[in-house]
């Protein structure tokens, strides 16, 4: 990755450059191992900073990665309300099947979603928490109100709760869907632990239709 030059940050111009570049650092780090596995001096180097320096912008990690959380409810939520409004027919099973993909083609997003309440919002400060939630809750009413409008039988309160239960199975999914690679090996290697080889999308898919067939009657 082209590293800019940024020695001279001082203009606020060149501050947001610097912002930049160290989220897309830690995007791509997070994308290629996981969040789980990047420390803060690995995206440090990346970037081509000091440690120290970076925590001018960021005050750990975690707050790094909660803010590519929010980006990725904002892209997550513009794919999904696009999707949703392109069906032909919403049923439940279609509906459903819009979630599962757009999350599902996510990997990173999903990864943060299971990090975010275990990890993220635990090691930052409260104002970044805040700003945190507030992007969520605006994605959710975003998205709720086009569910409402595509199902009208649907509440606000199982909108809430269609989306809470398709991000934290997508989230959970996921996490067991990419072991590392000697529990990889392991699950290849014997048949009989075939079921826990998961594959994100279709599980998710199915779990949310039979959660809006019940929501629905």
């Amino acid at each position: 990755m082209a590293v800019p030059d940024f020695q001279r940050a001082r203009s606020a111009t060149a501050k947001q450059l610097r912002e930049s570049a160290i989220l897309e650092a830690a995007r791509a780090l997070g994308a290629e191992r996981g969040i789980r596995q990047i420390t803060l001096t690995e995206i440090a180097e990346a970037v081509g900073m000091h440690k120290s320096a970076m925590l001018r912008y960021f005050e750990t990690r975690e707050e790094i990665f909660l803010r590519l959380t929010a980006d990725g409810w904002r892209e997550w939520s513009r794919a999904l309300r696009t999707g949703l409004d392109e069906l032909a027919a919403p049923t439940s099973a279609a509906v459903a099947g819009v979630f599962a993909s757009t999350l599902a083609a996510r990997g990173l997003f999903c990864d943060l979603l299971a990090q975010a309440p275990l990890n993220l919002e635990r090691h930052v400060s409260l104002d970044a928490v805040r700003a945190f939630k507030l992007v969520t809750l605006a994605e959710v009413d975003a998205i709720v109100a086009v569910l409402r409008r595509l199902l009208p039988g649907l509440t606000e309160r199982d909108g809430v709760d269609l989306i809470a239960a398709a991000t934290a199975l997508s989230g959970a999914f996921w996490q067991m869907a990419t072991p590392g690679p000697e529990v990889a090996a392991l699950y290849r290697s014997d048949p009989r632990l075939a079921h826990a080889v998961v594959d994100v999308e279709p599980r998710v898919a199915r779990l949310l239709e039979a959660t809006l067939q019940g929501i629905l009657g």
